[in-house]
Order: C-alpha cells, then sequence, then structure tokens
C-alpha cells in the first residue's frame, strides 16, 4: 500500500492485532514490486500473505514469481481491480476485500443525501442564507417533503442493498435496477426492481450505484438524464463515469435537475466549472467513503479475514473471480 494509506488505516490498536495475528515485520511497506533488492527478494520468497490497500502496484505475473509461496491476498480497502491481475486467479490465490466495511460509510452517506434531497434542505439553506431573513418554506417548497416520494436506485451493488435496507423505516417507494439481480429479492429488501428508463422517469431522486465497466459507461446520457422530471435530483455516490457529464451539466445550469456529486468524471473538475457554484449542486470531494475513525473498520476486518485464514477457516469477504467481472 501506500505510506499514506499506511499511516491512515494501520493506527496503533489496528497494527498490534496485526503483529498479533500474523508473522510480519511492522517496518516492511511495500510499494513496489519491481524493486530489485536481495534483502527484499528474500522476504518476498517467503511470503504467504499480502496485507493490501490503497496504492497497491498490480499483482502481475512478474510480481508473482517473485512470491513462490504466495497463497491469498487481504485487501483492508474496497474494489481490488487495480491490483489483483489474471495471473493471480491463474495463481488459485484467494482474494478477500473490506468492500462490504467500506460499504457502509456510502450507504450513510446516501441515506442523508435522499432525505436532504427530498426535503430542499440545501435549497433553503442557501435561500434563508441569501435573504439573511424570514422565508415562506411552505410557499417557496410546496412539494417538499419525503412521504410517498419515490426513490430509485441503480445497481443492487452492496452499497445498493445497504442503502435499501437504511430507507425501509421512511415512507418512500424504491425502485431497484439491476441487470443481474433477482427481484424476489429485492422486494424481500423493500424494493420493486424496474427498468432504468422507468425509474429515471418515476423517481424524485436517483442514487448511482453500479461499477465501473465498460457497459455502464455513461449510462445516464443526455437522453436519460432527459427522462427525470423536473426538481429531481441524482445522487452520485459509485463512479464520474457512468454519467455524461457535459450533459448533466447542461441540465443543471438551466436549474432542471438538482444533484449531489461526490464523484465526477475528470474526478476532479477544472477550476472553471459552473457546478462548483450552481445553488442547485452540491459537490463533495470524494468524502463518501471511508475516512478518519471509519478506516479503522476497514482495518479490522482485514485483520479478523487474515486471523479466519490462519485458524483454516474460509474468508467471510471473499471475491469471486465471477463476480468481479461485474462489480465494484
Amino acid at each position: 500500500m501506500s505510506p499514506g494509506t499506511r499511516a491512515a488505516v494501520l493506527g496503533g490498536r489496528v497494527l498490534a492485532e496485526l503483529v498479533r495475528v500474523a508473522d510480519v515485520d511492522p517496518g516492511l511497506l511495500l510499494t513496489d514490486f519491481a524493486r530489485r533488492d536481495p534483502a527484499l527478494s528474500r522476504r518476498l520468497a517467503h511470503v504467504e500473505v499480502l496485507f493490501t490497500g490503497w496504492g497497491c502496484p498490480a499483482l502481475d505475473a512478474d510480481a508473482l514469481r517473485r512470491m513462490p509461496r504466495l497463497r491469498a491476498v487481504v485487501h483492508a480497502a474496497g474494489s481490488v481491480k487495480r491490483h489483483v491481475t489474471e495471473a493471480c486467479w491463474e495463481r488459485g490465490l484467494l482474494v478477500s476485500s473490506a468492500a462490504a466495511a467500506n460499504a457502509l460509510p456510502v450507504a450513510e452517506y446516501t441515506l442523508a443525501a435522499i432525505l436532504f434531497a427530498n426535503k430542499r434542505v440545501l435549497e433553503a439553506a442557501r435561500a434563508y442564507r441569501t435573504a439573511r431573513g424570514p422565508i415562506d418554506p411552505l410557499s417557496r417548497y410546496p412539494t417538499a417533503g419525503n412521504y410517498g416520494r419515490t426513490v430509485g436506485l441503480v445497481g443492487a451493488s452492496r452499497v445498493g442493498r445497504r442503502v435499501l435496507e437504511l430507507l425501509r423505516p421512511f415512507d418512500l417507494r424504491v425502485l431497484v435496477h439491476d441487470p443481474y439481480a433477482d427481484p424476489a429479492e429485492l422486494a424481500s429488501l423493500g424494493g420493486e426492481a424496474s427498468g432504468l428508463d422507468e425509474l429515471l422517469g418515476r423517481s424524485h431522486v436517483v442514487s448511482l450505484h453500479a461499477p465501473e465497466l465498460p457497459g455502464t459507461r455513461r449510462l445516464l446520457d443526455a437522453s436519460r438524464l432527459a427522462l427525470m422530471p423536473d426538481g429531481a435530483t441524482l445522487i452520485n455516490t459509485a463512479r464520474g463515469s457512468l454519467v455524461d457529464t457535459e450533459a448533466l451539466t447542461r441540465e443543471l445550469v438551466t436549474g432542471r435537475l438538482h444533484a449531489v456529486l461526490d464523484h465526477t468524471e475528470p474526478e476532479v473538475l477544472p477550476a472553471g466549472s459552473p457546478l462548483y457554484d450552481l445553488p442547485n449542486v452540491l459537490l463533495t470531494p470524494h468524502v463518501a467513503g471511508s475516512l478518519g475513525g471509519e478506516l479503522d473498520r476497514l482495518a479490522v476486518t482485514a485483520v479478523e479475514e487474515l486471523e479466519r485464514y490462519a485458524r483454516g477457516v474460509g474468508f467471510r469477504y471473499p471475491v469471486d473471480r465471477d463476480r468481479l467481472a461485474y462489480s465494484a
């Protein structure tokens, strides 16, 4: 992992647990598998498990040749797509990820965004700040509120399913679009399976939880954004590539739609982008995922997985090679 990841994720308590569970040198941090160093090569030759995090270099065939005893990869973060390569699967490595733990704060962020969006909280706060005096919310926001509103979730991923669970106490109708999900299972979680276009046309809030795949790039293009009702809100905590940024910008500049965007394409918008200043847009710098104390949850989850491996018990959160093709 990167030095910054190590500093953020492996705090003193978690590091102590890692040392208790595994034969590990706390001072060894690997950021480059290609580094040719005799001492490092000797260490790699005996590695059985890699404990990885954000910034891990790719585990390609060359890297694996240096680790003939490697049997497992335990990732203290979400997606493993950036470092787990086909060579890992061909070797038969066991892979675990803390993606389930990282899904929790993303779902919590999404829940807050949905409730605030329907209540028009951000819009009302801006109006109040501008007026610096009384405003009449009843006449200004006649359709505000969460009672009986329709929320559309695009993707029944770990995050999407957790959002479904969090929405259950509220008087909301929840539509879910996911071509791989079982409609009966979605119904048991409180959601209603829906086609994407139907979902976009019926939802007051649309929240994206689909993975970044060739088939999901610009899933919401100009024609699909046009299906969203006037005043609807788009929430993106997934990937910026799911949305045509130019088309969304055009819609937002007119004021027809609202947006809460934790991910955009490009990841950091140009300084001149109007999205920074539009009153109907909330931009956040990729903060929906684990931050601060929430990082402990990722590390604890990964250490628990490592302990399961050491006891000869299967991972609780294994990464499945076939499912990885259509997941984050």
